[in-house]
Order: C-alpha cells, then sequence, then structure tokens
C-alpha cells in the first residue's frame, strides 16, 4: 500500500516533488510499512520530501488499485491544507519541490497525479485506477 498527499496552500497551489529516481513530476507519498497507518506515513512523507509539517489529520479523498504497475498494490490519497514549513529531512531522494496551479501543471507530471488532481479540483469521476 502506498499514499499520495495532495498539499495545497493559500493560493491554491499544489506541491510536488520530482524524485532522483522516477521521471516527472508526483503528488509527494510514499509506502507504508508493516505496522504504520496510512495518515501517519502520509504526514511523514510529507516532512521528508517536501519540509512540510501538518498542522491537523489529512483527510482521506479516495483510494485506487494499482494492479497494474504492482500486483495487489493500492494507493491512498489524502489532503492537507493546514501545515507550517520546515526542512526536508530526506536527503537524495527530491531533486525538485515546487508549487503549481491545477490548471497549470507541468507537462510531465505522472499520469496517476495529474488524473488525481482533475478528479479533486475539476470533477473528473473517480477512476478507480491509478
Amino acid at each position: 500500500m502506498g499514499v499520495r498527499a495532495v498539499a495545497v496552500d493559500a493560493r491554491g497551489r499544489v506541491l510536488m516533488v520530482r524524485h532522483t529516481y522516477l521521471k516527472g513530476w508526483w503528488l509527494p507519498g510514499g509506502g507504508v510499512d508493516r505496522g504504520e497507518t496510512t495518515h501517519v506515513v502520509v504526514v511523514r512523507e510529507l516532512r521528508e520530501e517536501a519540509g512540510l509539517i501538518a498542522r491537523g489529520a489529512p483527510r482521506l479523498i479516495s483510494i485506487h488499485s494499482n494492479e497494474r504497475f504492482f500486483p495487489g498494490d493500492h494507493v491512498a490519497v489524502f489532503r492537507i491544507d493546514a501545515f507550517d514549513m520546515g526542512e526536508r529531512t530526506s536527503h537524495g531522494e527530491i531533486a525538485e519541490v515546487g508549487w503549481f496551479s491545477p490548471s497549470a501543471l507541468p507537462d510531465d507530471v505522472n499520469r496517476g497525479c495529474r488524473a488525481r488532481l482533475g478528479e479533486i479540483f475539476d470533477g473528473v469521476p473517480v477512476d478507480p485506477d491509478w
């Protein structure tokens, strides 16, 4: 199981990261290990990858099957609107952090991440697949 975070700032921009080991821009997130909850992991990944410190509980938006890429895998998408800026704790994993308007995303946003943002901001029907 994995998680992805949709962090939205006061200007309505969405946080995205570019990894050193994956192509394109992604919503921050990562894998859930045995004994962890999705809520704990999404808060941790935001802090590690982008330095965002959630001020409240993340809100579950949707869950998607990631069967096409990892058999048996699912991705939970959370929204976080209240946070403070801190220091990233992950070194070497993230090449770049950026804030983007949902209507002006970079061309190379991961397909699944782009679809989730369309569902959240444009009212596109939720696709159960990542």
